[in-house]
């Protein structure tokens, strides 16, 4: 039996938050603390110009939590730091409506929260489903709870999570699981210029569709030829191959003698 933490980016009344639960409640000991409001794309933002609240949570026939006036980042770490009585065994964070793949997790708050307990040394995942239109969890939240047994039971290396993407179809008509790597490339964007009534200026930020097309090994890629995708993220984003060039960096040592 694992004490697990739960958390996501959608605000405490999610029904994703809700589905997993129900799941994990029934062979485990599960604590929800999540955002009392959205904080979908906060990325990994905390809060420290206005103090955070909490209150106690009760949703019928799910869960009894804590709603925090803050981001999901900001729910790991009052939660570790001062609601649980000890860290928690594993923190997931989801499910989130809508897919978290590629440069898109630097932006979201889902993944934050996940990266956040890494860096407390809690074995956490990340979850979310190819759609913002979710009709059900339930099988979702199935797999997530399996998944979570065999990350608990395998282990993860000290700074790494798991991100995982679950086609928005039943189990049965999901091609597999695909173990893949984050698509370094940018969906396509626009900027939405808009005129408001009173003539000023106002835009809206977007981009188009997930692009199809590559290897499954690739997150995205997976995820739209209806795998499930699971990538691991490393906290630590130093790139040891350009650390160990930088010895050759003359340029450093000149600019230091001449000052």
């Amino acid at each position: 039996m694992m004490n697990i933490l739960l958390t996501n980016d959608d605000g405490i009344y999610a029904p994703g938050l809700a589905s997993l639960c129900t799941h994990l409640a029934a062979k485990n000991n599960v604590m929800v603390i999540a955002p009392d409001r959205e904080q979908s794309a906060v990325g990994h933002g905390i809060t420290l110009n206005e103090p955070l609240r909490t209150r106690k949570v009760s949703i019928p026939n799910a869960f009894e939590g804590y709603a925090v006036s803050g981001t999901p980042a900001d729910c790991i770490k009052i939660g570790v730091l001062e609601i649980l009585k000890t860290k928690p065994d594993l923190v997931i964070s989801g499910i989130n409506p809508g897919a978290n793949v590629g440069v898109n997790i630097n932006y979201s708050g889902t993944v934050a929260a996940a990266k956040e307990a890494t860096l407390y040394g809690i074995l956490a995942i990340a979850v979310s489903i190819h759609s913002r239109q979710v009709e059900s969890y339930d099988e979702a939240a199935g797999f997530v709870a399996q998944l979570a047994q065999d990350v608990y039971a395998r282990g993860l290396p000290f700074g790494t999570f798991l991100n995982v993407n679950i086609p928005n179809r039943p189990l049965a008509e999901i091609a597999g699981v695909q173990f893949s790597r984050l698509d370094m490339d940018f969906f396509p964007e626009y900027i939405d210029k808009r005129i408001d009534p009173r003539q000023r200026t106002y835009y809206w930020q977007g981009c188009d569709s997930l692009p199809q097309g590559k290897s499954i090994d690739i997150d995205g890629s997976a995820l739209c030829e209806d795998f499930i995708s699971i990538t691991p993220i490393k906290c630590d984003q130093t790139d040891y191959d350009v650390l160990a060039n930088m010895k050759d960096w003359k340029i450093i040592t000149k600019i230091l003698h001449e000052n």
